[in-house]
């Protein structure tokens, strides 16, 4: 009897040691429920992006909560305003001026620029005429891929690579839409060679890795806001920024708050040549420092040593606790931004659709 009721305690033991079952998950049909419910009401094809949405979530099987639905629908909201392919003011001005740019870097004389666009495209239309219609970045993806497959000139001046970095309906880089469907198996039906690119300016494909992005990565953030400004500066840069900031107390060396611990160039950049600085103090070897830098673009950077010991030496040099996400200080840079933003007022703007979308859901 006494040997069962030990065994009995330690079950229980185990029991409290172990996470609890998750509750059971939600079926596809209350999800497009609720997000229906969410989506603000000037929202238009409700149903396309509510199926969208869903079969989002169920394929990253990501949980489906109210707060995690709004954080989507609040992305989607700022980045296109529900709209799949959003338009781009004034976009064949901004694409011409780019092509110029970068036929000067590459030396090419202006008369050969004006001879190549105006070339027949695919379409009949040349390409001068197709760029200058050009009213969003899928057509625009469109008409560089025309250019750089059919014209020698194309190839030269884009190095057989499509400009138009990112696109559709929540903005994703392309870049991370082909490692993330290289990781990952792709739930949508491709045709034979179709690229990953031309998903992304899809409903179905936008949504699908555009939440990815934004949820399909663990963090210790207590808030939503950090993950919106990481939706916009890149993977824990909120939490890399606050990481500077407590590199800055402990070393006395000022910092950009900006989320890039390294510089992947090759060269010691700013926060690590402030790290190596205390390095004594950390008890850490300029090696030790660099691996752990080099683990800023996941969870487990979380644990190592020279994450811990930062810390401790910074918040005993404030004599107080510091946070452990912040907003990068980021301005953002792009040909289609004609005022100054920064991530802090991307970070900003999106909570607020957030806030506004936990209300229509009552939370």
């Amino acid at each position: 009897m006494r040997r069962i009721l030990i065994l009995c305690v330690l079950s229980l033991l185990a029991g409290c040691a172990t996470p609890s079952p998750t509750k059971p998950a939600r079926s596809p049909e209350q999800i497009r429920a609720q997000v229906q419910q969410l989506l603000p009401a000037r929202a238009e094809n409700r149903d396309a992006w509510a199926s969208s949405i869903t079969d989002a979530f169920v394929a990253l099987q990501l949980d489906a909560t109210a707060p995690h639905l709004c954080a989507a629908l609040a992305v989607a909201e700022q980045e296109s305003g529900f709209a799949v392919d959003p338009p781009v003011a004034g976009l064949g001005k901004i694409a011409r001026a780019e092509i110029d740019k970068r036929a000067s870097a590459h030396h090419i004389p202006q008369f050969m620029v004006n001879a190549t666009l105006g070339i027949a495209s695919s379409n009949g239309k040349s390409y001068a005429e197709r760029i200058a219609a050009a009213r969003t970045e899928r057509e625009l993806s469109a008409i560089y891929e025309d250019l750089i497959d059919r014209v020698p000139l194309g190839e030269r001046l884009f190095a057989d690579a499509n400009p138009v970095k990112t696109g559709g309906p929540m903005q994703v880089s392309i870049a991370f839409a082909e490692r993330y469907a290289h990781d990952h198996p792709y739930p949508y039906p491709l045709l034979p060679r179709e690229p990953i690119r031309h998903e992304v300016f899809t409903l179905r494909g936008g949504v699908y890795f555009g939440i990815a992005h934004l949820l399909g990565y663990p963090v210790s953030y207590d808030r939503m806001i950090f993950r919106f400004a990481d939706f916009n500066a890149g993977f824990y840069a909120s939490r890399n920024a606050a990481f500077q900031n407590a590199v800055a107390i402990a070393s006395g060396r000022p910092l950009a708050l900006d989320g890039d611990l390294i510089d992947f160039g090759g060269d010691v950049g700013k926060t690590e040549s402030a790290v190596r600085s205390i390095k004594n103090d950390l008890d850490l070897s300029d090696s030790q420092i660099r691996e752990a830098l080099e683990r800023g673009d996941s969870i487990d950077f979380e644990k190592t040593e020279l994450y811990e010991r930062v810390y401790a030496l910074a918040e005993k040099k404030r004599h107080a606790a510091l946070p452990r996400a912040m907003i990068p200080k980021i301005d953002l840079a792009s040909p289609k931004i004609t005022r100054k933003l920064t991530t802090q007022w991307y970070a900003d703007r999106v909570e607020g659709r957030y806030r506004a979308c936990l209300s229509r859901a009552g939370a």
